[in-house]
């Protein structure tokens, strides 16, 4: 793992029987930072997302995640050790209340190191954090599409994660929606929170992420700064197309 590193990724593999979904992927999400994965629908990326939180066991390689190695845990050790993530389905409890979909979060998953804090206050400052505490009493069934989307960020901070994972945030999102996601991302990092997000959205990638890796029919072709990414022959011809090189 390298040093800095909050989660490592070495010679990572999942196949459903003779499809590679992903294959010999390594690179390191270094802590603090605001890592993105892009690539084509059907590149390997939320399948890679399903491996790092236990939701499919690898077909080999290593998940290292805060020094030790988390590959084949079940999902909630995972949880419980520091990562949190969203989907790219929203799946949230519709009859449920805003306050209470964050609250069982919480309940299912304690964490050490919130003082004396109730657990109702904490859900209150998430509420608060995204934007929802005026909608803390509505069934989720009631809120647009990015109310939940927020909601369910809410809901994957309840566990108290280091490492948030997000499955394409912005999906769905109008403008004044995706300005707030930019804002809620760095915000999140400004608390001390590592992101790594999976997002179609290139002019929010482009803008937010510190460090992209690029997957094409489950493999690695590139990684870099956001400058180098636009620049890369590889990453244009396969994903970004001419609009978007060094836009």
């Amino acid at each position: 793992m390298t040093d800095g590193a909050i989660l490592s990724i070495r010679k990572l593999a999942r196949h459903f029987g003779g499809l590679r979904a992903v294959n010999d992927v390594s690179f390191d999400v270094p802590r603090g930072s605001i890592f993105a994965l892009i690539g084509p629908n059907g590149s390997g990326k939320t399948t890679l997302f399903n491996v790092i939180t236990g939701a499919l066991a690898p077909t080999a390689g290593t998940v290292v995640f805060d020094g030790a190695p988390i590959s084949g845990m079940p999902t909630h050790e995972i949880v419980r050790r520091g990562i949190g993530r969203t989907f790219q389905n929203i799946r949230l409890f519709t009859r449920m209340s805003v306050f209470h979909n964050v609250w069982v979060a919480m309940r299912r998953q304690p964490r050490s190191g919130n003082g004396a804090r109730s657990e109702r206050e904490r859900v209150e400052e998430l509420l608060a954090l995204t934007g929802l505490s005026a909608r803390r009493d509505e069934l989720v069934e009631n809120l647009n599409f990015g109310e939940q989307r927020r909601l369910e960020t809410a809901r994957a901070l309840a566990t108290d994660p280091s490492l948030l994972l997000l499955d394409e945030p912005a999906a769905g999102m109008g403008a004044v929606e995706l300005a707030r996601l930019v804002r809620d991302i760095r915000r999140l990092r400004e608390l001390g929170k590592t992101i790594f997000l999976i997002e179609h959205t290139m002019h929010l990638v482009m803008d937010v992420a510190d460090r992209i890796a690029v997957l094409n029919f489950g493999e690695k072709i590139a990684e870099g700064t956001p400058k180098e990414i636009q620049a890369d022959p590889r990453v244009i011809e396969a994903y970004l197309g001419r609009e978007h090189a060094n836009a």
